[in-house]
This record gives structure tokens, sequence and C-alpha cells, in this order.
């Protein structure tokens, strides 16, 4: 006789066993709470896809020249990241963006820093040593509001006709930003 196949449970041992000591009110309010913000991302995606006039919207750069989104594309394909000094992914994140827009001639790329002044946008980008080009401030967030976004990092991907393509919430690595990339590029 044959003992039937065993098969791997789905959640490791160490997170199974954390989640089994949890109350049973506990569980239902952690996975009501996943649920609610697997929701909210997808809805924040849908709302992306939904405006493409989104690179119309005025932005402020880090001179405090007021410009917009178009005309910092100037007919290139642009991608815009939407991001916080604060935020742990945004600053993962910064070095992979500040190496893509050194190396791609033919996309623009916009860093909309969300929520915050000017002085702790330099204070970040001295200490990084990042150089960066086409920083704008958004100090109250309206554009991370119109493209839906209640999370940070965001970016979002328009074409050269500024239309709205594609969209990422959550961290880029290097891999996933040059498969969107490719996407923006002259074939």
């Amino acid at each position: 006789m044959t003992s039937p196949p065993t098969t791997k449970p789905a959640i490791p041992g160490p997170i199974r066993q954390r989640w089994r000591n949890f109350s049973p009110r506990t569980r239902t309010l952690l996975t009501l709470a996943l649920w609610i913000l697997a929701w909210q991302a997808v809805l924040a995606g849908l709302r992306l896809m939904d405006d493409p006039a989104l690179s119309e919207r005025q932005v402020t750069l880090l001179d405090g020249e007021t410009t917009t989104l178009a005309m910092l594309a100037g007919g290139k394909p642009l991608v815009v990241n939407l991001w916080a000094t604060w935020c742990p992914p945004c600053r993962r994140e910064m070095p992979v963006l500040a190496t893509a827009q050194q190396r791609e001639r033919g996309v623009r790329f916009v860093f909309a820093n969300q929520g915050e002044n000017r002085a702790t946008v330099m204070r970040y980008l001295t200490a990084s040593h990042l150089s960066l080009t086409n920083i704008t401030l958004d100090r109250y967030n309206e554009l991370g509001n119109a493209a839906g976004s209640g999370m940070l990092p965001a970016t979002l991907f328009y074409d050269g006709s500024g239309r709205l393509i594609d969209t990422h919430l959550g961290e880029l690595t290097a891999a996933t930003l040059e498969k969107k990339l490719s996407q923006l590029r002259p074939h």
C-alpha cells in the first residue's frame, strides 16, 4: 500500500505558525486589511488608466518654475515617478531610475515629490548623491491624487503623444523598469 502524495503548504511554516498564534478576530482584521489594500491598488491602477490628460497638469520644478508634464516631455515618451524622501521603497528605486534617466536619451523622466518642501528634497538629494533632472514638488499631492495613487512609489508611463500606457505601483526593479521602458521605445 502506498501513502498518499504529500503536498507543500501554500504558506511557509514560520508564517503559518505565527498566523495561527493570532486570535480569530485579529486574523479576520488582518485579512480584511489586506483585501482593502489590494482593492485600493486595483482601483488606483484603474483610475490611472482612466486619465489620459494627466500629462497636461501643472507642476512646479525644484527651482520654483511652473510648467506642465507635457512641456517636460517635449514630445518624447515620459516616465513620471511619484515619490517621497520618507518612503523606503522610493529611496531604494531612485538609483535605478537615475541610471535609466542618464542612459535613456529617447525617454524623459520626471520625479514628482509628494508632499514635501524644497529643503527636505534638497537634503535628501545631496545626502544620497543622486544627480536627477526634472524634479517637481507636489506639496499637496495633487498629481498623486489626480492619478488615483494612494500609495508610494507609483510610476506612470506615457507614450510620445502623452497617452498613459502603463503604470507601476510599488518599488521598481531594474528588470521591471527595463520591461516598461521597452514599451516606450520606438520599434
